[in-house]
């Protein structure tokens, strides 16, 4: 195993910050497990809450600048709000002084600090070990790959949620008064199958369930593409009655469907499904707890 010769003594926490962070020019690995070097829980504070700094934890994932890195905390939140767990405790607004200047931060708890760091650009070394890092620290490191796309999930699924909503009070104004088959000639378009053929296509047998629950990062950004701008195409043509309106839903569908195939080569409904967003959500949740409970010891 890849951490059979780790050394553990990392999870003694230290209970006063031992050094500070240094200038803007401060460079060093400090994603790992060994108990002699500088590692991450150093630049951690323990006055309140046990907390590190936003603009110290951009210096560390190499971001060049906050405004880039804000971006980041704001998809973390997000992820946090999806979880339904306590934003406040985990991101605390304050203002802080940087060479004489007083700028914004963020104090953010351990778990605030693993989300930023799944929502990082994995192709930025330092976030790679930063994502393995935390992840491993959470014992779930057989699940590392899946971390960071698991988090882009439950946003992703979110933002899905919120479309659909958009996009029903839409088509309702327009004209469309059985929903049902409005929906399915979307799904008809992106997938060229109805929606019931392509639950059977997929082995999907949640009766109850929504298939969206279950696609992963790619299918779910596809749909939301789909919907985003079957919308969009109804506003700005002005289109109206259930037959117009499926027609554009399916016409949608249609042209997603062959960007996706142009692009990638992939029929959307040949992407594997994914682990069930509840249990995902469920894990993150888990996550939160066990990363508090280090900082209590």
């Amino acid at each position: 195993m890849l951490f059979d010769n780790i050394n553990w003594a990392i999870f003694k926490f230290p209970l006063k910050r031992r050094r500070p962070m240094v200038s803007n020019n401060y460079e060093i690995t400090v994603f790992h497990f060994n108990d002699s070097k500088t590692n991450f829980d150093d630049m951690g504070y323990d006055n309140d809450a046990r907390h590190w700094y936003a603009r110290d934890l951009m210096q560390l994932l190499e971001y060049e600048s906050y405004a880039s890195f804000r971006s980041v905390i704001n998809k973390a939140i997000s992820a946090c709000a999806s979880l339904n767990i306590n934003i406040t405790e985990n991101f605390i607004e304050t203002q802080r002084n940087i060479d004489g200047k007083d700028r914004q931060d963020f104090k953010l708890s351990r778990f605030a600090c693993y989300l930023v760091a799944m929502n990082g650009d994995s192709k930025k070394p330092q976030v790679a070990k930063a994502q393995v890092y935390f992840v491993a620290i959470a014992e779930t490191f057989r699940n590392y790959i899946e971390g960071a796309e698991n988090v882009e999930r439950v946003l992703v699924r979110d933002e899905v949620s919120g479309r659909e909503k958009s996009l029903s009070g839409v088509a309702s104004e327009h004209g469309v008064e059985q929903y049902q088959f409005f929906q399915n000639a979307g799904y008809r378009g992106l997938y060229n199958k109805n929606l019931s053929d392509l639950k059977a296509y997929k082995g999907f047998d949640q009766l109850k369930r929504s298939l969206l629950d279950f696609m992963g990062k790619e299918e779910l950004a596809a749909n939301l593409f789909r919907l985003t701008q079957t919308e969009a195409k109804i506003k700005k043509d002005s289109i109206y009655g259930q037959a117009p309106l499926e027609e554009t839903a399916e016409t949608v569908g249609r042209k997603v469907r062959k960007a996706m195939m142009e692009i990638s080569g992939n029929a959307p409904e040949d992407l594997p499904l994914s682990e069930d967003i509840k249990r995902v959500k469920t894990k993150l949740r888990v996550t939160e707890r066990k990363l508090k409970k280090i900082d209590k010891k």
